[in-house]
């Protein structure tokens, strides 16, 4: 019995020991998480001091030919405006920003445009289709001629929306073809006409 007790007493020491060893070693390895977030901002501050910020000057010339320009100059201090002007728009970045997000949204808003007319076409011409249907069948069960008369007629005027419908969802699936392609063409990127 007594020895035992003597193991179970060691066994015991052994783990009072450890559990005071334990947290003094984790804490050791794992610095505090204050430490850690004074390292990363020092760390990016050190990074914003070094980054560069490219500009045009810093691109290779493109392949693109250079616009034409509009002829020569105008002279005096109204040309001069004209010239600091064109520098003025040039030199403002923000403008640019401005400009390139006018063009995503109207790039947007007409593919948008053009896809919600081609749903509407869709959907009307289901509708109408439906309805070609449904006086198909009330003609062919009915026995009066003037009531047959009048569904014969609002079929054929049904038939002909249809074919007008159907004439407008090949524009609209062109007219979103060919607004691709000008994007394509104008170098666009692909999720603004999303």
């Amino acid at each position: 019995m007594i020895s035992s007790n003597n193991r179970l007493l060691r066994t015991l020491r052994m783990a009072a020991a450890l559990a005071l060893i334990l947290p003094a070693v984790s804490s050791a390895q794992n610095p505090p998480l204050g430490d850690v977030a004074r390292k990363e901002q020092a760390r990016r501050k050190a990074a914003k001091s070094s980054e560069k910020v490219l500009t045009n000057k810093d691109l290779p010339p493109s392949s693109a030919r250079p616009a034409p320009s509009p002829g020569p100059a105008p002279e005096g201090a109204a040309g001069a405006a004209v010239t600091e002007q064109k520098e003025a728009a040039a030199a403002d970045p923000a403008e640019q920003k401005k400009d390139e997000e006018k063009e995503e949204a109207w790039w947007r808003q007409r593919i948008a445009q053009a896809r919600d007319g081609l749903r509407r076409s869709e959907v009307f011409l289901e509708a109408l289709q439906t309805r070609v249907n449904v006086l198909s069948t009330d003609f062919v069960n009915r026995d009066d001629p003037v009531q047959r008369a009048r569904i014969g007629e609002d079929r054929q005027k049904a038939i002909a929306e249809m074919e007008r419908v159907q004439a407008e969802i090949v524009q609209y699936r062109k007219q979103i073809a060919d607004i691709e392609e000008e994007a394509r063409k104008a170098g666009i990127p692909p999720g603004w006409l999303r």
